[in-house]
Parts: C-alpha cells; structure tokens; sequence
C-alpha cells in the first residue's frame, strides 16, 4: 500500500529501475556512440514531448539496442543517423507518439468542439 502511493509522487519503481539499467547499457558503450547516444538522449527529452515514463523508457531502451547493435557490427555512427541527426531524432520519436502530451491535447481540443457541437 505504501509503495503505491509512494509510486504516485515519485514515478514508476519499475520505470527506475529501468532507468538504471538503461544508463548502465549506455556506459558499456565505446566513447564514440556513448556520445552519440547521450546527443540523442538528450533530444529526446527536449523535443520529444514523452510524458510517459514506459514510453520513454521503451524508447530509450530500442536506442539502446540500435547503438549496441551498431557498435557491436562496427557500424559507424553516421551510417545509423545518417548526415541529418536531428531529421533521424524527429522520425524516431515519431515511433514513440502514444506517448507525447500533444496528443492529449488533441484529445481534449476534439472533445472541446464535439462538446460545442452537440450544444448547438
């Protein structure tokens, strides 16, 4: 009973333990795509909008992989972002937009003109 609520100030336990286990991947990385993923990581949390916490972990976690698996195969950084990071950025956070709160913003603007609508 207490960790839920506890759960409810703090986030997810799951979500940080996530967390965790996600920056412990980044450091295994080589220097070159550790900086490459915390570059992106750090996008992410500026323009991605993801306001869910498993969301957000997912992604983080698919990044993980994808530059794991990049480093492993000797993949160089730019072969993976290609010679527009931020346009790769932008269309792999589009992947993730169950999870953006612009679209319970759209939710909310659509029910707001349904609502005028039918007091019409």
């Amino acid at each position: 009973m207490a960790a839920g609520w506890i759960e409810q100030l703090t986030g997810s336990f799951d979500d940080k333990k996530r967390w965790r286990r996600y920056k412990a991947r980044k450091e295994q990385l080589p220097v070159s795509y550790r900086t490459a993923i915390d570059g992106i990581e750090r996008y992410f949390m500026y323009a991605g909008s993801i306001v869910k916490g498993d969301v957000m972990m997912r992604m983080l976690e698919d990044l993980a992989d994808l530059i794991e698996r990049a480093a492993a195969d000797g993949t160089p950084i730019r072969t993976i972002v290609g010679e527009d990071p931020v346009e790769f950025a932008d269309t792999f956070i589009a992947n993730y937009a169950d999870g953006q709160w612009i679209n319970k913003e759209r939710k909310r603007l659509t029910d707001a003109i349904d609502r005028a609508a039918d007091q019409a």
